[in-house]
């Protein structure tokens, strides 16, 4: 594939922490990585930043991908700003109409215009599936004059939006670099030996932490090259009891006898395998019991 081919499909984000989207470069030849364009989607123009070059296999369907308008020019960034500046008033006005039309059901926290104020985004949370916004909607495209969209987002947009420090101690990964949100399951918290208490592994939001992803990989492959626990092993200490494992480490905790010591891997001896060997070795060839052998069995 030459070069030009490879530059055919780009990755572009419209918000700075926010998913990144794909587009053909169409007739717009001269793009690079941090550009921005103007391109066409569902919720109006908006202007993104192109993030990088995709390989077009790496894409599902890219011949269905919608090409970009056009670069951005110096009145389409300074138009972004006026509306960006907008947004919070936008914002307070949403939660008074939404008092006026009596919604206590639903939490507005955020309003995103698109670059030239034809789209406007309600961003809210709610946990009335049933809630129905047609009103509020209709009365806040009259007031703001302009196509309002409300967007339903999850718990932990939410803290994405709001920011504010973790249980760590420091900013919130999801306000930081996150993009895109990964499936977190208790199996993650159960393999790092995560407390399963829920104040150990839940965030702000209300959902497991995203940092439990973040080192689940090591853990699992750590420890399968590590014994379970209980396991007897050999250790330059005697025979012990694995009774923890730490996977970082390439370590595990052994009991032997009333005392427990910590063990790297290159120090376990593998007794129960090497005892399996034995006593296959003493068994003899069970493949020539007629006579015959030439595996060396019986030497």
């Amino acid at each position: 594939m030459n070069a030009t081919a490879t530059k055919t499909v780009i990755g572009v984000r419209f918000q700075k922490l926010g998913k990144m989207y794909h587009f053909s470069t169409g007739r717009v030849a001269d793009v690079d990585p941090g550009d921005f364009v103007v391109v066409d989607t569902k919720r109006g123009k908006q202007l993104g930043q192109v993030i990088s070059f995709i390989k077009p296999q790496d894409v599902f369907r890219p011949k269905s991908l919608k090409p970009i308008i056009r670069k951005a020019n110096p009145r389409d960034m300074v138009l972004k700003q006026v509306w960006q500046d907008k947004e919070l008033n936008s914002l307070i006005t949403c939660r008074e109409q939404a008092s006026k039309h009596r919604v206590r059901d639903a939490k507005f926290v955020k309003a995103e215009y698109n670059y030239d104020g034809s789209w406007l985004s309600i961003l809210y949370t709610t946990e009335n599936k049933n809630l129905n916004l047609d009103n509020l909607q209709q009365d806040l495209s009259r007031i703001l004059r302009t196509t309002v969209d409300m967007q339903l987002i999850g718990p932990r947009d939410v803290a994405k939006i709001i920011g504010g420090y973790g249980a760590c101690g420091g900013p919130r990964c999801c306000s930081t670099f996150i993009t895109e949100f990964s499936p977190v399951s208790i199996k993650m918290a159960k393999a790092q030996g995560i407390s399963l208490s829920p104040s150990e592994i839940t965030g702000v939001c209300g959902r497991l932490r995203c940092c439990l992803v973040f080192e689940y990989e090591q853990y699992v492959e750590a420890k399968k090259k590590l014994p379970k626990r209980g396991k007897k092993i050999g250790t330059p200490h005697g025979e012990g009891v694995v009774r923890d494992i730490r996977p970082l480490k390439d370590a595990v905790v052994v009991q032997v006898e009333d005392k427990r010591y910590e063990v790297t891997r290159d120090q376990i001896e593998p007794l129960e395998e090497l005892r399996a060997l034995e006593k296959k070795a003493k068994a003899g060839c069970s493949k020539h019991e007629g006579g015959g052998c030439d595996c060396g069995a019986k030497n």
